[in-house]
C-alpha cells in the first residue's frame, strides 16, 4: 500500500485531517500528518492564514513541510493535503523525482514554467471554489499536463471550499464520501 503524507490546511492540524489519516489507515496505507502549526488550530481560514504569516509565510511553511517529508521519502511518497496542504504537497511531489502520486483536496499552487513530472495527479475541488477559480483551475490543468502529469480533476458542485471536514459550514457529506471513494481507488491504483 502507499505511504503518504497528509498536508493540513491552513486551519491547523484538527480532528478532520486525522480522521482523514484514519480513513486511509483503514484502507492500508501507512499515512504521516506533520503538525506545520506547533500545535495550533483554528476555526476559520483568516486567522489560519493570520497564523502562517505570524510564522513565516508561506516560505516557512514549505521548508518546514520539506523537513517533515524528507526522512520519508526514501520508498516513494505519495504526496496529499487540504487545501494549503495541498499546495505544499503539490510543490513537494514535482521536486521529489521519486513521488509515487499527488492527492489534491480543495487546493493547488503555482507551477514553475520547467515542472517536469509524470506522476498520477488527482485533484478534488468544489465548483465554484473561491480559492481555485476556474480560470486557475485550467490554467493549472493544462500546466500540469504541458509539466509531463497524468491529471484528474473531479468538481464538486454547490460543495463549499473545505467539503470534506465534517465540523465546518463547508462540509458536505455527499461530496465528501463521493471524494474519498474516488480517491481511495486513485490510491489504490498507485499499488498495482
Amino acid at each position: 500500500m502507499a505511504q503518504i503524507v497528509l498536508f493540513h490546511s491552513a486551519l491547523g492540524l484538527r480532528s478532520a485531517v486525522h480522521a482523514a489519516a484514519d480513513r486511509l489507515r483503514a484502507a492500508g496505507h501507512t499515512v504521516h500528518t506533520p503538525d506545520l502549526y506547533d500545535g495550533r488550530t483554528f476555526d476559520d481560514i483568516e486567522a489560519g492564514l493570520a497564523y502562517q504569516e505570524e510564522v513565516g509565510g508561506s516560505e516557512e511553511l514549505l521548508r518546514r513541510a520539506v523537513t517533515a517529508a524528507a526522512p520519508l521519502s526514501d520508498g516513494g511518497l505519495v504526496y496529499a493535503g487540504f487545501s494549503l496542504g495541498g499546495s505544499l504537497a503539490q510543490n513537494l511531489a514535482l521536486a521529489d523525482d521519486k513521488a509515487r502520486g499527488l492527492l489534491l483536496l480543495h487546493g493547488t499552487s503555482d507551477l514553475r514554467e520547467d515542472a517536469a513530472t509524470e506522476i498520477p495527479v488527482q485533484l478534488h475541488v468544489a465548483e465554484p471554489d473561491p480559492f481555485e477559480t476556474e480560470d486557475w483551475l485550467n490554467a493549472w490543468y493544462l500546466g500540469m499536463r504541458r509539466a509531463g502529469a497524468d491529471v484528474e480533476v473531479h468538481r464538486y458542485r454547490g460543495a463549499g471550499h473545505l467539503f470534506t471536514d465534517t465540523e465546518l459550514a463547508d462540509y458536505d457529506a455527499e461530496a465528501a464520501e463521493r471524494a474519498w471513494a474516488i480517491a481511495l481507488d486513485f490510491l489504490g491504483e498507485l499499488d498495482s
